[in-house]
């Protein structure tokens, strides 16, 4: 089938140089942008019900940029001062640079993984002696857990954020060629937002395993799992997927 169209369910890229623009440029596709989830922040009063303590920890996991904001958002809230030792693991060096919108970069000890929670967790393995806190939101994989119990240092997993669908009840019908996942939570959106979706000929694509893994279990068809080692972009991956799909003509 040739992809004419495309919905991808994250928020339209800002920089006129995405390579979404390139690629729409490039084939002559139609490609909208519309989250299908939402963050909402956990209130400083649920939290403090999960009696964690965030100042009995010595360094703090950052999975994501929403981990970060909402970590200091809680911080904020609480009224809590975060001691200049503190130490922070980032999963990336996005996220890592990230950190500096809150905290003076050259004043702290900040430790980056290359890209996966994986790569990370050699890091952590390095600084057993601290204890660990990983603000996560209320759909965190439970891979990471699992993973830092393996490595058999101390932590704790904490909700500082949850994952919610968007209202998407504007769109009447998803008259697209493919639909883009980068989440569990957004195919649970559109299993919400759509529930008589018949997936037909339109082609699913998902980054990352746990978003492929949530396309099955949900009962769709996976046709396109990014990121592949000769695209590790999702947009790579659509390349490689609409020129595939043309030399089947």
């Amino acid at each position: 089938m040739k992809i004419k169209s495309i919905l991808v369910s994250q928020p339209a890229p800002t920089d006129e140089k995405s390579p979404y623009h390139e690629l729409a440029r490039k084939f002559n596709l139609k490609i909208d942008f519309r989250p299908f989830i939402k963050v909402e922040a956990v209130p400083a009063q649920d939290f403090r019900q999960e009696r964690v303590s965030i100042l009995d920890h010595t360094a703090i996991v950052l999975t994501s940029r929403n981990a970060v904001d909402h970590f200091f958002r809680m911080c904020k809230e609480l009224r809590l001062t975060v001691p200049e030792g503190m130490k922070y693991f980032c999963v990336s060096e996005s996220v890592a640079y990230y950190v500096q919108k809150y905290i003076v970069y050259r004043k702290r000890k900040v430790f980056i993984g290359k890209q996966t929670f994986g790569d990370l967790l050699d890091v952590i393995k390095k600084h057993k002696d601290e204890t660990y806190l990983v603000p996560c939101s209320d759909i965190q994989t439970s891979e990471i857990p699992l993973m830092m119990d393996k490595a058999g240092v101390k932590y704790t997993n904490s909700v500082f954020y949850r994952t919610v669908a968007s209202d998407l009840s504007d769109i009447k019908k998803l008259e697209y060629d493919m639909l883009v996942f980068f989440s569990p939570g957004g195919i649970e959106s559109l299993k919400k937002n759509f529930p008589k979706f018949k997936q037909d000929k339109v082609a699913i694509a998902a980054f990352g395993a746990t978003t492929a893994k949530a396309v099955v279990e949900n009962g769709y068809r996976l046709d396109l799992e990014a990121p592949m080692p000769e695209a590790p972009s999702m947009t790579g991956a659509i390349e490689w997927y609409i020129k595939r799909e043309a030399k089947k003509k």
